[in-house]
């Protein structure tokens, strides 16, 4: 019989060793559900009028990457625009993707889909807390272990996860950089580029809290456990590479594009991280 103790072991996740890339993580914004305080899962609610502003600020700072302190994104449009199918991740994807200089094809994930919350489905947290409170303090405590009534246990969600940023990575072009012109270590001059060499390429994935936090468990090869240890604010961005089969924190929850909304209660609230509740 297995330790409560022991970590749960996932499948490592195998990238392609001849793909140079960049992954961009980006939440959607506020839904209706969450300004509600609602627990969300796969229920579809929309954007909420603050969503759809942050949606178009983050639009805004992807378009303009280079303004202010530069994004560690590579050059050129994205090569694609994955999402997941849920209408405030499309949304936000749709408003990005209308603020890139050319057309990006927008597809949609079904392994991106946030995950199931089962009964505590379109309830208010306070009503989570009060209902099933050991029920959640488990869910929050040892996630590996335990999941909402009737919902998706995060071993089966890591999953799914990881097959579709396998079958995304795989789909990025190859592309080898040339002998020790990768250096992990920032701060440090890079080789040059060979002149007419094609621009990194990069992809865009547009998704749900949850469903990126297991997305950093999986490309860091980290365990179960650590569910909680990569917060992702709404709209916010954050930024990994792929090199040689490695995947590398570049950026995480960046959200200083948001500012313009820093007077209104509920959007200060969320880019301090003082909003905390549902998935």
């Amino acid at each position: 019989m297995a330790d409560p103790a022991d970590p749960v072991v996932l499948d490592r996740l195998q990238l392609p060793q001849d793909v140079v890339a960049t992954l961009v993580l980006v939440r959607h914004g506020e839904s209706t559900w969450v300004a509600e305080g609602r627990f969300q899962g796969r229920q579809d609610p929309p954007l909420s009028e603050l969503g759809a502003r942050q949606a178009t600020l983050v639009a805004d700072r992807l378009a303009q990457r280079d303004h202010r302190t530069p994004l560690p994104i590579p050059t050129g449009p994205p090569t694609r625009i994955w999402h997941s199918p849920l209408r405030r991740a499309a949304e936000t994807a749709r408003i990005v993707a209308g603020q890139q200089p050319t057309g990006v094809p927008l597809t949609p994930s079904a392994q991106l889909t946030e995950i199931a919350q089962g009964e505590w489905e379109g309830v208010l947290l306070a009503d989570v807390r009060a209902n099933w409170p050991q029920e959640l303090e488990a869910w929050r405590v040892t996630p590996a272990r335990a999941h909402a009534p009737g919902g998706e246990p995060l071993i089966e969600a890591a999953g799914r996860v990881r097959a579709g940023l396998a079958e995304m990575a795989a789909s990025l072009p190859a592309r080898m950089s040339a002998p020790g012109s990768y250096d992990p270590v920032p701060g440090y001059s890079s080789v040059a580029p060979v002149e007419g060499s094609p621009a990194e390429p990069w992809a865009l994935l547009v998704a749900h809290d949850g469903i990126f936090r297991l997305a950093l468990i999986n490309l860091l090869s980290l365990p179960l456990e650590r569910f909680w240890s990569f917060p992702f604010n709404l709209a916010s961005i954050s930024v990994v590479t792929l090199h040689s089969g490695v995947a590398a924190l570049r950026a995480h929850n960046l959200s200083d594009h948001l500012a313009p909304l820093a007077e209104e209660d509920r959007a200060a609230q969320e880019a301090r991280g003082d909003r905390r509740g549902a998935l």
